[in-house]
């Protein structure tokens, strides 16, 4: 759900974590070019944490070989989803109905996020929903350091470039091999090739390291 959230939503807070600009947490002195970028999206039945619930979680990881992993999964969310969002990802009450609650698909994305920097696309939202859904399922919210490609194309790109800093727009500007849909995977994979061209930018720049990103 990544080009419906608002702006204004980005300084929005997860309990007591502050997810703001580019890289959150205490960034690693790792160069750029030895990260794993674990970069996630979700599906929701709304836009609140604690008022709605996720209804899907797709994730790729991206080492310094290229990409080592996918990880995609429904969730049923205890509950009906609204027309609009129906609309909007084209998840159904029916697709979710047999398939597994949270509680069972957390332990398997975390794990598959293990030890990487979480990466997402307006990471508020994705982050607040994952750490909320956590929480509601008696799990510790692991200490990721958390990339916003969202908040940092808006400061490797100007307006000459990019009429927006939309997935939608940034993965036509980079050329991203999957077009973003509201699905998760999809979105995850778009996210994933628009970082790529991010991470360029930077590096033509001189940028090498995630605390340089921060800073």
């Amino acid at each position: 759900m990544t080009d419906t959230l608002a702006t204004a939503r980005l300084g929005r807070t997860v309990g007591r974590a502050p997810y703001r600009d580019r890289v959150t947490s205490t960034a690693p002195l790792l160069p750029l070019a030895s990260v794993d970028f674990v970069i996630v999206d979700v599906e929701t039945t709304g836009w609140e944490p604690g008022e709605a619930s996720i209804t899907e979680i797709g994730a790729v990881r991206i080492g310094p070989g290229g990409p080592t992993g996918e990880f995609s999964s429904l969730i049923n969310p205890d509950g009906p989803i609204p027309a609009d969002i129906v609309a909007l990802t084209g998840i159904t009450d029916a697709m979710v109905s047999y398939a597994p609650p949270a509680d069972a698909v957390l332990p398997g994305f975390l794990a598959f996020a293990r030890g990487g920097v979480l990466t997402a696309h307006n990471a508020p939202f994705d982050i607040g929903f994952l750490a909320d859904a956590c929480r509601r399922s008696g799990l510790a919210w692991p200490a990721f350091p958390v990339l916003d490609t969202a908040a940092l194309a808006r400061s490797v790109l100007d307006e000459t470039e990019v009429p927006d800093c939309k997935l939608a727009t940034l993965a036509e500007f980079f050329r991203a091999r999957t077009r973003p849909c509201h699905r998760a995977l999809a979105d995850a994979k778009a996210t994933a090739d628009v970082l790529r061209g991010l991470l360029a930018r930077l590096e033509s720049a001189g940028v090498r390291t995630l605390a340089e990103i921060s800073a």
